[in-house]
């Protein structure tokens, strides 16, 4: 059997998708068999190691396939079937306008929040998600969600028959679950971080909650926000006011912005709390990630959240400055609760491993292609 994924975001700036797409293209590719090929769309075989600024090919190899998508999109399907080869299932993304002659389709929905929640996000993200369900996930022969809550809100808004969809939950780098006591160190030396610290990992956009997180954070007691520091790790998405608070320099509040992902493990494992309100997510790396590395959790009791915290996060309603500010006050004050977490966190975790993912991925393409 062959499989060819679009691997487009690769090519792209982007953040979540595109960590996804290259652990779970790595991880197929190492739990394939001798009969099956996993293979990337347009022409991708190899890649620089992971990172979201731009394309993980230098520029003279990134040209060239952007300009391969551009043919397949605007040239007709024609043209994809071609740049496909004989695949025997195309694994399509939102960059692609439409499905292929031959192959099988199949597609990922990582969530429903440009319908559930249109006011967080930019027209253009809208018009693209728009376009890409009218296209391709309608049309799609099988669809992964990557969380049962994804998948009932895919079933709920776009009408999707539950048994063209199923749920294969997303994984979690290795790294994250074993991260050097000398790693950590090294990370709050570079990054001067002398105080123990709450951290927030995430592209600064609306949908996040930070300004409900910055409201919780400036009203705690001022002796508990000289004993801790808040981190915010990520870059400027479309939030302006947020990230003008942000710069204006909050007392106990340290902007990081874009951090490389390499050392996203072991700042992660430094943390004293990961805080992660956001008012909507189809699985929620950065809450996976944390669990993983042991760091007790507070996120929110909506969306996916609780499906993939279970017991091992402190639920909050993301709505609720005050729940917010509570929970942190009864976590940062509490070393029992933190470390019940952290154990609890971790042993969820386990159930996200890319391997895993890989191996029910395979299968579902297999029962797709018959």
């Amino acid at each position: 059997m062959r499989i060819v994924v679009d691997a487009t975001s690769l090519l792209l700036r982007s953040a979540g998708i595109k960590s996804y797409t290259y652990y779970w293209l790595r991880a197929m590719r190492e739990a394939a068999g001798r009969r099956d090929t996993v293979a990337a769309f347009p022409f991708i075989s190899r890649t620089r190691e992971l990172h979201h600024d731009g394309s993980m090919l230098a520029k003279w190899a990134t040209y060239p396939r952007l300009a391969a998508l551009f043919a397949a999109n605007y040239g007709g399907r024609a043209v994809l079937d071609w740049e496909i080869g004989k695949a025997d299932v195309f694994h399509a993304s939102n960059q692609i306008h439409h499905a292929p002659s031959k192959a099988k389709l199949t597609a990922t929905v990582h969530d429903l929040t440009c319908w559930k929640m249109p006011e967080l996000h930019t027209a253009a993200n809208v018009k693209a998600d728009q376009r890409f369900a009218e296209r391709i996930l309608q049309r799609a022969d099988g669809l992964i969600a990557v969380s049962e809550a994804t998948r009932q809100d895919a079933i709920e808004q776009l009408g999707i028959d539950e048994d063209r969809i199923e749920t294969i939950y997303s994984g979690v780098p290795e790294e994250y679950f074993r991260v050097p006591v000398d790693a950590v160190h090294a990370v709050r030396e570079d990054l001067n971080l002398s105080r123990p610290y709450v951290l927030f990992v995430g592209t600064i956009e609306p949908r996040k909650n930070l300004d409900r997180l910055l409201d919780a954070w400036l009203g705690m007691h001022p002796d508990l926000r000289a004993e801790f520091e808040l981190i915010i790790a990520g870059p400027v998405g479309w939030a302006p006011e947020t990230a003008k608070r942000l710069n204006a320099g909050a007392s106990g509040v340290r902007t990081l912005g874009y951090v490389p992902e390499a050392f996203l493990p072991a700042l992660t494992a430094g943390a004293l709390l990961f805080a992660y309100p956001s008012l909507y997510e189809g699985f929620g790396f950065p809450v996976a990630q944390a669990m993983a590395a042991g760091v007790p959790v507070l996120t929110s009791n909506v969306s996916a959240l609780p499906e993939i915290a279970k017991n091992g996060a402190e639920l909050v309603d993301p709505l609720s400055v005050n729940e917010i500010r509570r929970a942190l006050e009864r976590l940062l004050t509490s070393p029992e609760r933190r470390e019940d977490l952290g154990i609890r966190g971790r042993e969820r975790a386990d159930q996200y491993r890319w391997s895993r993912c890989a191996q029910r991925s395979l299968r579902f393409f297999e029962r797709v292609a018959g």
